[in-house]
């Protein structure tokens, strides 16, 4: 730097500083005399003069300074903090732009009235620290606020900012705490009817603010909720509610105006319905599924589902052969077909065969079931057993017999029932034996003996 540019900037340094102190003697008239409008018109311009001077420490130093003068209002510190973050994408470097985030910060920490703002600061902060790859410091640095208690923010910015965090404990395998994060959020919150949401709040209401611009459509956020739904249900193998999830997904208007799109992903929802253990909540979707209208432009698919709802046994072989190539197709498409998947689809057949069978059969050899399941004596049973443990039937088996004896599962009320109607029929029986007694006592005149 020549020595010209040099008194200058010195020059400059000095006419700035001179201008801020006769900015602090003014602020500090006004926010003695409770001037609110004054104090903060002050406050702005200290910074407006620091920023176009590009004295980004001085600007650091003064945020400080201002949020810690006694009597300092509230107005005033919000209007600060607010006039900043304008300033922060005009930052040279990165390191400055860091510094402004954490002076800001620590201004705006425990202050109920810049909430947003620090919530704010605090995402920008955590983006920051992801690019540089330190994705554990910045799933902490998110968790620390709990927008959910913010009445002012805007319900979608909310949303965004639960979803940020469920995603960073997913990105860190943090997946018990994804799980807690993901209930702060109702399912039923991305179905509510926007239009019919009241426009002018009352007299005493908490005022709203507005999304910002980046934060995306409650469509939008529906689909990113599910999507790391589908994250965190893939790590548990848990495929009837990753199939809920792509069902939820599959029902956005969006999605089902466009065929691109809702094709693979009602593919998907047929995969994982084959490949979701037998329960009420499976057979109900697997029935909704089948009723889809969609459903006809992928007919194999339909195919494979009418297999499953037909009380008819499976042939292993012959359905692996006729789906093998879609099965690989969509586990090097879709990434959530881990490895198990093939293991778990011949298990669900299995499973399958041994409920029709089950419907047919009171008593069966363990030899023959061994047959009509394509399996070994030692296999047959093992699964027939594991079944019986989960209660998806009713069953024993006489191993020295090698007999298996399916019975219908009853409940508690028909147990009770069955009890009741016995008793019925033995004091029925009581009662005819005593009148019999009775009636030839009276026949032949015998006298009963007490």
């Amino acid at each position: 730097m020549s020595h010209a540019s040099l008194l200058m900037a010195m020059g400059d340094k000095g006419t700035l500083d001179a201008s801020i102190e006769q900015l602090l003697n003014a602020e500090k008239h006004a926010r003695l005399a409770g001037d609110v409008a004054a104090t903060r018109n002050a406050v702005t311009e200290i910074l407006r003069l620091c920023f176009q001077a590009r004295a980004w420490k001085t600007l650091n130093d003064h945020i400080v300074l201002l949020s810690k003068r006694r009597g300092q209002l509230k107005q005033a510190v919000t209007a600060m903090v607010q006039q900043a973050m304008q300033y922060i994408d005009e930052t040279p470097d990165l390191e400055t732009r860091i510094e402004l985030i954490k002076t800001l910060n620590n201004v705006s920490a425990g202050k109920i009235y810049v909430e947003i703002e620090r919530a704010r600061l605090i995402k920008k902060l955590a983006k920051i620290k992801e690019e540089q790859g330190h994705i554990a410091e910045a799933a902490d640095l998110m968790q620390e606020i709990a927008v959910e208690t913010f009445g002012a923010m805007a319900k979608t910015e909310k949303i965004a900012f639960i979803l940020e965090q469920v995603r960073l404990c997913l990105d860190r395998q943090d997946y018990v705490r994804a799980q807690i994060l993901s209930r702060k959020i109702s399912t039923r919150v991305f179905d509510a009817d926007v239009s019919k949401e009241k426009k002018k709040p009352k007299e005493g209401d908490n005022i709203v603010e507005e999304a910002p611009a980046d934060i995306p459509s409650l469509p939008e956020l529906k689909r990113i909720y599910y999507e790391l739904m589908i994250r965190y249900y893939s790590h548990k193998n848990d495929y009837l509610e990753i199939c809920r999830c792509y069902k939820a997904i599959y029902e956005i208007p969006s999605v089902k105006e466009n065929p691109a799109e809702w094709i693979p992903i009602l593919r998907k929802i047929c995969w994982y319905l084959v490949l979701s253990p037998y329960d009420p909540m499976q057979s109900s979707l697997l029935n909704s599924t089948l009723g889809d209208k969609n459903l006809s432009e992928i007919s194999n698919f339909k195919l494979l589902l009418k297999q499953l709802l037909t009380m008819e046994v499976i042939q292993w072989t012959t359905l692996w052969n006729s789906y093998k190539d879609e099965f690989e197709n969509e586990k090097n498409l879709g990434k959530n077909l881990g490895e198990k998947a093939a293991e778990d689809l011949r298990e669900r057949v299995i499973e399958h065969n041994i409920l029709v069978i089950s419907k047919y059969y009171a008593r069966i050899s363990l030899k023959r079931l061994a047959e009509l399941l394509c399996l070994s004596v030692q296999e047959a049973e093992k699964h027939l057993s594991d079944m019986v443990v989960s209660k998806a039937l009713v069953a024993k088996i006489d191993r020295p017999m090698g007999i298996v004896c399916f019975q219908r599962a009853r409940d508690s009320n028909d147990v009770l029932n069955s009890w009741a109607a016995s008793l019925e029929k033995l004091l029925d029986l009581v009662e005819k034996s005593c009148h019999q007694i009775h009636k030839e006592t009276m026949v032949h005149k015998v006298i009963l003996k007490v």
